[in-house]
């Protein structure tokens, strides 16, 4: 299932630019500093992992991406398109999954999307053609007409992936979207975005604490009290730690942090 065009991808996309750029970001609630001179980017076609225990500082990141707060140091750009200046030219290529669930409970699944597709003001046609591309994508297409509390969790969170796909953004955000989930339902959300960023082009950002999440050829930010403490591959983290997976290096940078006081 795709719904781009190179000439599509054009247009939307500005040649060169990475679909997030995050550049010295910084923000603070009274006295408590939330994030400090946070950077980095994400890549086109890459499933970034954003990694921290709960308290890292991903929420607040994700409100100053999605602009429920204004920046108050730094820039973030997407595609370009500075969220705080050009705010509408950002966030019509952004596609977001917050960590609450926001569907509709009362509404069918189908209802669901159409509403959110007249937000963004797609008309009625091609909304039922997106609508029928993304829930046949995961599985989903005879629950169309059901009622989205009869779903089960799993479900749910692959119908707010695919609502937040339906106006073909080109960067999405997920916020620990798999808590609460079971296993199974875990892994198969996982494999879906992973394929929706080598498959469709998206450039994806997952925040989550869950460790196990994580594969070597990820790229990853590794973010604890508000401050990145390293990135890049999960392996080379690994390296470069000294550690022998993702895990160790996790635990070893997060415990040299707090005895540093950084």
């Amino acid at each position: 299932m795709s719904f781009s065009t190179p000439e599509r991808e054009a247009a939307i996309c500005p040649a060169s630019q990475p679909p997030l750029e995050i550049a010295c970001v910084g923000y603070s609630y009274g006295r408590r500093m939330a994030l400090e001179t946070v950077s980095f980017t994400v890549a086109p076609r890459s499933f970034t992992v954003l990694l921290g225990p709960n308290g890292a500082g991903k929420s607040t990141l994700y409100c100053l991406i999605t602009r429920l707060y204004a920046t108050q140091q730094g820039t973030i750009q997407i595609f370009g398109y500075d969220v705080n200046r050009s705010s509408v030219e950002a966030l019509r290529r952004l596609g977001v999954v917050f960590q609450p669930r926001t569907l509709d409970l009362d509404l069918t699944v189908m209802q669901n999307l159409s509403y959110h597709a007249a937000l963004h003001g797609i008309s009625e046609r091609q909304a039922k053609l997106r609508a029928h591309l993304v829930l046949e994508r995961i599985a989903l297409t005879a629950r169309k007409h059901d009622k989205v509390r009869s779903l089960s969790g799993g479900q749910m969170r692959r119908v707010e992936i695919a609502r937040a796909l339906l106006h073909e953004p080109q960067l999405l955000l997920l916020d620990e979207p798999t808590v609460g989930l079971d296993i199974k339902a875990r892994a198969d959300i996982l494999t879906h975005v992973r394929s929706l960023a080598m498959q469709e082009g998206i450039g994806v950002l997952w925040a989550t604490h869950l460790i196990d999440e994580v594969e070597a050829h990820d790229d990853v930010v590794v973010l604890h009290q508000g401050r990145v403490l390293d990135r890049g591959k999960a392996s080379n983290i690994a390296d470069r730690a000294g550690a022998t997976d993702i895990r160790m290096a996790f635990e070893k940078l997060t415990a040299e942090s707090v005895v540093s006081g950084q």
